[in-house]
């Protein structure tokens, strides 16, 4: 998950999603995700406090600050590079699981938030992005 002043994914040269200040969320379900963790997911998505208060401490949530969500499909977050130099996804859910989780993930930050924009499950895209901070939190959700 990252803090973004704006982020977009291309497929085949067309924006198929864009967001201005928010959170670009890079998803990667493993075999014993479900349900549980699609909400926990979202929960933990639109309530973690990383943006700037008048302070200027990290107070406020995506929601309180009205930023968008952009969330993208990616199960390489899943590969194990232990054996040797090529990398190997067996700790990614098969496809038909991750897209099934991936859209009750989308579906969920949709019923709870707007704006949310969203890549394309197992579509090459291009991802770009200006992260705000730096800010990166790896968010591992069980």
């Amino acid at each position: 998950m990252q803090r973004v002043r704006e982020a977009s994914v291309t497929v085949d040269g067309k924006v198929v999603g864009a967001i201005g200040p928010g959170l670009l969320a890079l998803v990667c379900a493993e075999p014993a995700d479900g349900e549980v963790q699609a909400a926990r997911l979202v929960d933990k998505l639109l309530k973690l406090r990383i943006f700037g208060d008048d302070a200027g401490k990290m107070n406020r949530s995506v929601v309180d600050v009205g930023g968008g969500l952009l969330l993208v499909s990616q199960f390489t977050l899943a590969a194990d590079v232990s054996g040797g130099n090529r990398p190997s996804f067996s700790a990614a859910a098969g496809p038909e699981q991750g897209r099934a989780l991936y859209e009750r993930v989308l579906a969920l930050a949709r019923e709870r938030h707007a704006p949310v924009a969203a890549g394309v499950f197992g579509a090459a895209m291009q991802v770009a992005l200006v992260n705000d901070g730096p800010v990166t939190i790896p968010l591992r959700i069980v």
